[in-house]
Protein backbone atom coordinates (compact mmCIF):
# COMPACT_ATOMS: atom_id res chain seq x y z
CA UNK A 1 0.00 0.00 0.00
CA UNK A 2 1.21 3.51 -0.79
CA UNK A 3 2.49 5.13 2.37
CA UNK A 4 0.28 8.18 2.10
CA UNK A 5 -3.20 7.35 3.33
CA UNK A 6 -6.41 8.95 2.19
CA UNK A 7 -6.75 10.54 5.65
CA UNK A 8 -3.33 12.17 5.38
CA UNK A 9 -3.91 13.27 1.81
CA UNK A 10 -7.44 14.63 2.13
CA UNK A 11 -7.20 17.46 4.65
CA UNK A 12 -10.64 18.34 5.86
CA UNK A 13 -14.25 17.89 4.90
CA UNK A 14 -15.97 19.81 2.14
CA UNK A 15 -19.50 21.11 2.73
CA UNK A 16 -21.77 19.09 0.48
CA UNK A 17 -24.69 20.36 -1.57
CA UNK A 18 -28.25 19.55 -0.64
CA UNK A 19 -28.31 16.28 -2.57
CA UNK A 20 -25.18 14.96 -0.95
CA UNK A 21 -26.21 16.16 2.50
CA UNK A 22 -28.91 13.50 2.55
CA UNK A 23 -26.31 10.73 2.29
CA UNK A 24 -26.25 8.18 5.08
CA UNK A 25 -23.35 7.62 7.44
CA UNK A 26 -22.01 5.10 4.92
CA UNK A 27 -20.54 8.05 3.01
CA UNK A 28 -19.12 9.77 6.08
CA UNK A 29 -15.46 9.75 5.03
CA UNK A 30 -13.43 12.70 3.84
CA UNK A 31 -14.45 13.86 0.36
CA UNK A 32 -11.78 15.21 -1.95
CA UNK A 33 -10.98 18.77 -0.90
CA UNK A 34 -10.60 21.14 -3.86
CA UNK A 35 -9.28 24.68 -3.77
CA UNK A 36 -10.97 27.38 -5.76
CA UNK A 37 -14.36 27.35 -7.44
CA UNK A 38 -15.79 24.50 -9.55
CA UNK A 39 -13.93 24.20 -12.84
CA UNK A 40 -14.95 21.67 -15.48
CA UNK A 41 -13.52 20.94 -18.91
CA UNK A 42 -15.47 19.06 -21.58
CA UNK A 43 -14.03 15.81 -22.90
CA UNK A 44 -15.34 13.22 -25.36
CA UNK A 45 -15.18 9.48 -24.72
CA UNK A 46 -14.12 7.27 -27.62
CA UNK A 47 -16.65 4.65 -26.50
CA UNK A 48 -19.30 6.98 -27.97
CA UNK A 49 -18.09 5.88 -31.42
CA UNK A 50 -17.74 2.20 -30.54
CA UNK A 51 -19.58 0.98 -33.65
CA UNK A 52 -17.15 2.90 -35.86
CA UNK A 53 -13.93 2.18 -33.93
CA UNK A 54 -14.50 -1.56 -33.35
CA UNK A 55 -11.29 -3.31 -34.40
CA UNK A 56 -13.22 -6.54 -35.06
CA UNK A 57 -15.00 -5.03 -38.05
CA UNK A 58 -13.88 -6.43 -41.38
CA UNK A 59 -12.13 -5.56 -43.53
CA UNK A 60 -11.33 -2.68 -41.17
CA UNK A 61 -13.04 -0.26 -38.78
CA UNK A 62 -14.88 2.64 -40.35
CA UNK A 63 -12.90 5.09 -38.19
CA UNK A 64 -9.47 5.19 -36.57
CA UNK A 65 -8.53 6.90 -33.33
CA UNK A 66 -7.01 9.66 -35.47
CA UNK A 67 -10.40 10.13 -37.17
CA UNK A 68 -12.09 10.24 -33.77
CA UNK A 69 -9.66 12.92 -32.57
CA UNK A 70 -10.30 14.95 -35.71
CA UNK A 71 -14.06 14.74 -35.15
CA UNK A 72 -13.66 15.89 -31.54
CA UNK A 73 -11.62 18.87 -32.69
CA UNK A 74 -14.54 20.05 -34.85
CA UNK A 75 -16.84 20.13 -31.79
CA UNK A 76 -16.64 22.29 -28.64
CA UNK A 77 -14.53 19.75 -26.73
CA UNK A 78 -11.42 20.49 -24.70
CA UNK A 79 -10.18 16.90 -24.57
CA UNK A 80 -10.67 13.28 -25.58
CA UNK A 81 -10.79 10.07 -23.57
CA UNK A 82 -9.15 7.24 -25.50
CA UNK A 83 -10.42 3.73 -24.72
CA UNK A 84 -8.00 0.80 -24.74
CA UNK A 85 -10.30 -1.34 -26.91
CA UNK A 86 -9.66 0.80 -29.99
CA UNK A 87 -5.87 0.93 -30.02
CA UNK A 88 -4.48 -1.15 -32.90
CA UNK A 89 -1.10 -0.96 -31.16
CA UNK A 90 0.48 0.66 -28.11
CA UNK A 91 4.04 1.22 -29.26
CA UNK A 92 5.77 4.34 -27.95
CA UNK A 93 5.80 5.75 -31.48
CA UNK A 94 2.05 5.25 -31.96
CA UNK A 95 1.18 6.78 -28.59
CA UNK A 96 3.42 9.75 -29.35
CA UNK A 97 1.69 10.23 -32.68
CA UNK A 98 -1.75 10.34 -31.05
CA UNK A 99 -0.53 12.73 -28.37
CA UNK A 100 1.02 14.98 -31.01
CA UNK A 101 -2.17 15.01 -33.06
CA UNK A 102 -4.15 16.11 -30.00
CA UNK A 103 -1.59 18.80 -29.23
CA UNK A 104 -1.73 20.22 -32.74
CA UNK A 105 -5.52 20.34 -32.58
CA UNK A 106 -5.59 21.98 -29.15
CA UNK A 107 -7.03 18.96 -27.34
CA UNK A 108 -5.93 17.37 -24.09
CA UNK A 109 -6.05 13.65 -23.46
CA UNK A 110 -8.20 13.65 -20.34
CA UNK A 111 -7.50 9.97 -19.71
CA UNK A 112 -7.90 6.44 -20.91
CA UNK A 113 -10.00 3.41 -20.01
CA UNK A 114 -9.23 -0.29 -19.70
CA UNK A 115 -11.58 -3.29 -19.46
CA UNK A 116 -10.26 -5.06 -16.37
CA UNK A 117 -11.92 -7.43 -13.85
CA UNK A 118 -10.55 -7.41 -10.29
CA UNK A 119 -13.08 -9.96 -9.02
CA UNK A 120 -11.52 -12.99 -10.72
CA UNK A 121 -10.76 -15.94 -8.43
CA UNK A 122 -7.96 -17.46 -10.50
CA UNK A 123 -4.60 -16.13 -9.22
CA UNK A 124 -2.91 -16.25 -12.64
CA UNK A 125 -5.76 -14.36 -14.28
CA UNK A 126 -5.65 -11.76 -11.51
CA UNK A 127 -1.94 -11.20 -12.13
CA UNK A 128 -2.74 -10.67 -15.81
CA UNK A 129 -5.50 -8.18 -14.98
CA UNK A 130 -3.20 -6.21 -12.67
CA UNK A 131 -0.37 -6.25 -15.21
CA UNK A 132 -2.69 -4.95 -17.93
CA UNK A 133 -3.86 -2.05 -15.75
CA UNK A 134 -0.25 -1.22 -14.88
CA UNK A 135 0.64 -1.16 -18.58
CA UNK A 136 -2.25 1.22 -19.25
CA UNK A 137 -1.13 3.48 -16.42
CA UNK A 138 2.15 3.82 -18.30
CA UNK A 139 0.39 4.26 -21.67
CA UNK A 140 -1.80 6.97 -20.13
CA UNK A 141 1.28 8.76 -18.88
CA UNK A 142 2.87 8.67 -22.34
CA UNK A 143 -0.32 10.14 -23.82
CA UNK A 144 -0.35 12.95 -21.28
CA UNK A 145 -3.58 11.71 -19.68
CA UNK A 146 -4.66 12.41 -16.13
CA UNK A 147 -6.80 9.40 -15.18
CA UNK A 148 -7.21 5.72 -15.99
CA UNK A 149 -10.79 4.50 -15.77
CA UNK A 150 -11.03 0.99 -14.30
CA UNK A 151 -13.72 -1.48 -13.26
CA UNK A 152 -14.17 -3.67 -10.20
CA UNK A 153 -15.91 -6.66 -11.75
CA UNK A 154 -18.65 -9.17 -10.97
CA UNK A 155 -18.76 -11.93 -8.37
CA UNK A 156 -18.01 -15.29 -9.94
CA UNK A 157 -20.22 -18.32 -9.39
CA UNK A 158 -19.38 -19.98 -6.07
CA UNK A 159 -17.63 -16.87 -4.73
CA UNK A 160 -18.92 -14.25 -2.27
CA UNK A 161 -19.03 -10.50 -2.64
CA UNK A 162 -17.02 -10.05 0.54
CA UNK A 163 -14.16 -12.15 -0.81
CA UNK A 164 -14.38 -10.55 -4.25
CA UNK A 165 -14.25 -7.08 -2.71
CA UNK A 166 -11.18 -8.00 -0.66
CA UNK A 167 -9.34 -9.15 -3.80
CA UNK A 168 -10.45 -6.04 -5.67
CA UNK A 169 -9.19 -3.76 -2.89
CA UNK A 170 -5.84 -5.54 -2.82
CA UNK A 171 -5.50 -5.20 -6.60
CA UNK A 172 -6.46 -1.53 -6.48
CA UNK A 173 -3.81 -0.87 -3.84
CA UNK A 174 -1.19 -2.50 -6.05
CA UNK A 175 -2.09 -0.56 -9.19
CA UNK A 176 -2.38 2.71 -7.24
CA UNK A 177 1.12 2.20 -5.90
CA UNK A 178 2.26 1.84 -9.50
CA UNK A 179 0.25 4.86 -10.65
CA UNK A 180 1.94 7.02 -8.00
CA UNK A 181 5.14 6.74 -10.03
CA UNK A 182 3.44 8.28 -13.08
CA UNK A 183 1.02 10.78 -11.56
CA UNK A 184 -2.05 9.00 -12.91
CA UNK A 185 -5.28 8.77 -10.92
CA UNK A 186 -6.98 5.37 -10.88
CA UNK A 187 -10.71 6.10 -11.26
CA UNK A 188 -13.09 3.30 -10.28
CA UNK A 189 -16.34 3.38 -12.25
CA UNK A 190 -19.79 2.64 -10.84
CA UNK A 191 -20.46 -0.10 -13.36
CA UNK A 192 -22.63 -2.93 -12.06
CA UNK A 193 -21.25 -6.00 -10.32
CA UNK A 194 -19.79 -5.04 -6.93
CA UNK A 195 -20.21 -1.32 -7.80
CA UNK A 196 -23.91 -1.43 -8.74
CA UNK A 197 -25.10 0.66 -5.76
CA UNK A 198 -23.67 3.62 -3.85
CA UNK A 199 -23.28 1.42 -0.78
CA UNK A 200 -21.07 -0.98 -2.73
CA UNK A 201 -19.06 1.88 -4.23
CA UNK A 202 -18.53 3.52 -0.86
CA UNK A 203 -17.42 0.23 0.69
CA UNK A 204 -14.59 0.16 -1.85
CA UNK A 205 -13.81 3.86 -1.50
CA UNK A 206 -13.46 3.46 2.27
CA UNK A 207 -11.14 0.49 1.86
CA UNK A 208 -8.67 1.85 -0.72
CA UNK A 209 -6.23 4.10 1.12
CA UNK A 210 -4.34 5.84 -1.66
CA UNK A 211 -4.06 9.44 -2.75
CA UNK A 212 -4.04 8.18 -6.36
CA UNK A 213 -7.50 6.61 -6.16
CA UNK A 214 -10.97 8.03 -6.69
CA UNK A 215 -14.31 7.54 -8.41
CA UNK A 216 -15.13 7.65 -12.08
CA UNK A 217 -18.59 9.20 -11.69
CA UNK A 218 -20.71 7.73 -14.50
CA UNK A 219 -24.11 9.43 -14.56
CA UNK A 220 -25.82 6.64 -16.49
CA UNK A 221 -24.75 3.53 -14.62
CA UNK A 222 -26.84 3.44 -11.45
CA UNK A 223 -29.99 1.48 -12.26
CA UNK A 224 -31.53 2.25 -8.90
CA UNK A 225 -34.91 3.71 -7.89
CA UNK A 226 -33.38 7.19 -7.54
CA UNK A 227 -30.13 7.41 -9.52
CA UNK A 228 -29.79 11.17 -8.96
CA UNK A 229 -29.77 10.80 -5.17
CA UNK A 230 -27.35 7.89 -5.41
CA UNK A 231 -25.01 9.78 -7.75
CA UNK A 232 -24.95 12.65 -5.23
CA UNK A 233 -23.56 10.26 -2.62
CA UNK A 234 -20.47 9.36 -4.62
CA UNK A 235 -19.92 12.74 -6.30
CA UNK A 236 -17.58 14.06 -3.54
CA UNK A 237 -15.03 11.35 -4.41
CA UNK A 238 -14.95 11.87 -8.20
CA UNK A 239 -11.60 12.31 -9.94
CA UNK A 240 -13.17 11.85 -13.37
CA UNK A 241 -16.69 12.23 -14.73
CA UNK A 242 -18.53 10.56 -17.57
CA UNK A 243 -21.88 12.08 -18.37
CA UNK A 244 -24.54 10.32 -20.42
CA UNK A 245 -27.62 11.71 -22.15
CA UNK A 246 -29.83 9.03 -20.54
CA UNK A 247 -30.23 7.65 -17.04
CA UNK A 248 -31.52 4.24 -15.95
CA UNK A 249 -34.19 4.65 -13.25
CA UNK A 250 -34.86 1.13 -11.96
CA UNK A 251 -33.52 -0.12 -15.29
CA UNK A 252 -35.81 2.05 -17.44
CA UNK A 253 -34.34 4.61 -19.83
CA UNK A 254 -35.08 8.28 -19.25
CA UNK A 255 -33.64 11.40 -20.80
CA UNK A 256 -31.04 12.71 -18.39
CA UNK A 257 -31.45 16.07 -16.72
CA UNK A 258 -28.03 17.38 -17.72
CA UNK A 259 -28.52 20.66 -15.88
CA UNK A 260 -29.24 18.77 -12.65
CA UNK A 261 -26.20 16.53 -13.11
CA UNK A 262 -23.86 19.46 -13.68
CA UNK A 263 -25.35 21.26 -10.65
CA UNK A 264 -24.59 18.17 -8.58
CA UNK A 265 -20.93 18.41 -9.59
CA UNK A 266 -20.82 22.12 -8.81
CA UNK A 267 -22.27 21.39 -5.35
CA UNK A 268 -19.18 19.34 -4.48
CA UNK A 269 -16.81 21.84 -6.11
CA UNK A 270 -15.73 19.36 -8.78
CA UNK A 271 -12.66 20.44 -10.71
CA UNK A 272 -11.73 18.19 -13.62
CA UNK A 273 -12.87 16.69 -16.89
CA UNK A 274 -16.47 15.87 -17.76
CA UNK A 275 -16.46 13.37 -20.62
CA UNK A 276 -19.54 12.97 -22.77
CA UNK A 277 -20.06 9.24 -23.25
CA UNK A 278 -22.85 8.88 -25.77
CA UNK A 279 -24.78 5.60 -25.66
CA UNK A 280 -28.25 6.53 -26.94
CA UNK A 281 -29.79 5.04 -30.08
CA UNK A 282 -29.30 7.89 -32.55
CA UNK A 283 -26.20 8.01 -34.72
CA UNK A 284 -23.46 9.67 -32.63
CA UNK A 285 -22.11 11.51 -35.66
CA UNK A 286 -25.31 13.57 -35.78
CA UNK A 287 -26.39 13.45 -32.12
CA UNK A 288 -23.09 14.30 -30.40
CA UNK A 289 -22.70 17.86 -31.76
CA UNK A 290 -26.07 18.86 -30.26
CA UNK A 291 -25.29 17.34 -26.85
CA UNK A 292 -21.78 18.75 -26.87
CA UNK A 293 -23.15 22.25 -27.45
CA UNK A 294 -25.63 21.82 -24.58
CA UNK A 295 -22.93 20.65 -22.19
CA UNK A 296 -20.59 23.44 -23.25
CA UNK A 297 -23.25 25.93 -22.24
CA UNK A 298 -23.87 24.22 -18.89
CA UNK A 299 -20.18 24.02 -18.01
CA UNK A 300 -19.43 27.63 -18.89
Amino acid sequence: MHATTRRKFLTGALALGAGAAAASSASAIEPIKRSGRPHMRLSFAAYSFRQYLDLRRRPKPEMTLEDFIDFAAEQPFDAVELTAYYFPETSARFLARLKGRCTRLGLDVSGTAVGNNFCVTNASRMKEQIADVKRWIEHTSRLGGKTLRVFAGTVEKGDTEEKARARCVEALHEVCEHSAQFGIYVALENHGGITATPEQMLALVRAVKSEWFGVNWDSGNFRTADPYADLARIAPYAVNVQIKTEIQRAGRNEEADLKRLVAMLRAVNYRGYVALEYEAAADPKTAVPKHAATLRGLLA
